[in-house]
């Protein structure tokens, strides 16, 4: 149970092919934006789309993964863990990043038009 303390499952549409990164010590990372697409009625009975995009990080064989069989419009289900850090923009301001660094990969069929 201690697993569920911080754990997230989504399944969506890669926004683009995954962006991959090696560092010198031949490690390997891959970020990747998903959409999410929830259709429902509000209390109007009127039909609400939307639309949520989230920050995906693959490391080690996931990223390998990633970079071998996603790619932009490709549908994905993925668990993991959220993180969260900041930064300083250059305008000067703190910036905050959530990503999910992803444990699990599911490929589900072929782009969202196909």
């Amino acid at each position: 149970m201690s697993t569920l303390k911080n754990s997230v499952r989504l399944m969506g549409f890669a926004g683009g092919d995954p962006e991959i990164k090696i560092f010198s010590d031949q490690k390997k990372v891959a970020r990747l934006n998903i959409a999410t697409h929830e259709i429902y009625r509000n209390a109007d009975n009127e039909k609400i789309e939307q639309t949520q995009w989230h920050q995906l990080v693959f490391w080690g064989k996931q990223a390998d993964i990633a970079e071998k069989y996603i790619q932009k419009g490709k549908e994905i289900s993925v668990g993991g863990r959220l993180t969260t850090h900041s930064y300083e923009a250059k305008d000067g301001t703190k910036r905050y990043v959530t990503e999910v660094v992803v444990n699990e990969i599911v490929l589900l069929g072929g782009k969202k038009n196909d």
